[in-house]
């Protein structure tokens, strides 16, 4: 989310759309009854069948949550109940929720999708593109443990330039065992997990060659899910001087986030998830690793996200609302955490937001880019969690709990 889209949006939304926090205690079953009843539904499990994937064509194959546990153990997904059951269409963008939803990017600048050619760099002009908000994907196929998603369409760019797009997206579970050997971590003995990753494709199945001075796409990736007062998110760095390799971290998005929100060491940044506090971080692709993740200690809840990222690739697409002079000099990573957009205000969920995003994607007449992103939640002793995001994270849980004071 972008610095004028949260403060634009919230103000023509809040007071549409009554505020339903997700309770910490919604049980994945729970999600699963009620989004029934107003999608059809592709619930994928592992061969015991308590590591469990809800998704739904009707929403471009989105992932809206997860579990562990089977259909009583709690359900990961931030899904905005409101919204979905109102059964309204909003006209800039509809806020479903779920914990990977398929998006492209770049949404500001001059090669934007979501502004039309000459119009302002506000929320009046601004919109998400009906083939990434509101039309459903195709299913192309289906199993006990993934499905693929296909569509085919149109976009235009504020500087006029036509992309004719195919997108092949499948959802797969990994098993336990190929779950730690992704991470790169050793099984941990009473850690219960789900995991599940998303393949993402795009085409150009036009004439023309995507290419830099007219505009490129990219696959973005984003992630929604239920913060806690204690949430923490993490994401680590690659070390270096900020001369050589730019800076840290950007957090300007929506102004200075306070000290106590945010925590950038020379390897890890940390960063508030408890929905209470709009802002938003993000990295470049010299500084990310491909990995963040989140802990919330109350739940004892370990969320690691995976993602592919070629090495030597710099150019990804910038999002900000503006004319850009480096239109190639986006963020590999971002997270955002939500909030009130001023003090009494409702905030958009609450929920806070894992995404990645790839490399900006010059292709010839039909030429592929793709784009894996992978989510593993863990839950267990904090004992048995601790060298997992040792191994995966680079910091302790404790580092992780004290970083902002949460504990």
């Amino acid at each position: 989310m972008t610095r004028h889209f949260v403060s634009l949006l919230l103000a023509s939304m809040v007071v549409s759309l009554p505020f339903h926090p997700s309770a910490q205690s919604v049980t994945f079953g729970d999600d699963v009854a009620f989004l029934e009843k107003h999608a059809d539904l592709i619930v994928l499990a592992d061969e015991a069948g308590m590591a469990k994937v809800a998704l739904s064509a009707k929403w471009q194959g989105r992932v809206l949550t997860s579990t562990a546990q089977g259909d009583e153990g709690p359900s990961f997904g931030w899904i905005n109940r409101a919204l979905i059951a109102s059964g309204r269409t909003e006209p800039h963008i509809n806020v479903f929720g779920g914990e990977d939803r398929f998006w492209l990017g770049p949404e500001g600048g001059q090669f934007s999708i979501f502004f039309a050619r000459g119009a302002r760099f506000d929320l009046a002009d601004w919109y998400t593109p009906a083939p990434i908000d509101t039309e459903p994907f195709d299913v192309a196929a289906v199993a006990r443990d993934r499905a693929r998603f296909t569509s085919a369409f149109t976009l235009t760019n504020y500087s006029g330039t036509r992309f004719e797009v195919s997108v092949d997206r499948e959802v797969r579970m990994l098993d336990a065992a190929a779950a730690w050997a992704r991470m790169g971590a050793a099984p941990a003995s009473g850690v219960r997990l789900v995991a599940f990753e998303s393949d993402n494709r795009i085409t150009n199945a036009g004439t023309v060659a995507w290419a830099k001075p007219t505009g490129l796409l990219s696959i973005w990736i984003l992630g929604m899910f239920t913060p806690s007062p204690t949430t923490t998110i993490v994401v680590p760095i690659v070390p270096g001087a900020e001369g050589e390799m730019g800076p840290r971290v950007t957090s300007d998005y929506f102004g200075a986030v306070p000290p106590e929100r945010l925590v950038v060491r020379e390897r890890a940044i940390y960063f508030s998830g408890d929905g209470r506090y709009r802002s938003k971080i993000g990295v470049s692709p010299r500084r990310s690793t491909g990995v963040l993740g989140s802990y919330d200690p109350g739940r004892r809840v370990l969320t690691i996200v995976q993602f592919t990222q070629p090495a030597g690739a710099t150019d990804y697409v910038n999002s900000l609302w503006k004319i850009q002079d480096d239109p190639y000099g986006g963020d590999a990573a971002n997270s955002y955490n939500d909030g009130p957009p001023e003090p009494g205000a409702r905030p958009l969920g609450p929920f806070y937001e894992l995404e990645s995003s790839s490399p900006a994607a010059a292709l010839a007449p039909g030429a592929t880019a793709a784009h894996v992103h992978r989510t593993v939640h863990l839950t267990g002793p904090e004992a048995a969690l601790d060298p997992v995001a040792r191994a995966v994270l680079g910091v302790s849980v404790a580092d992780i709990t004290s970083a902002l004071g949460k504990r």
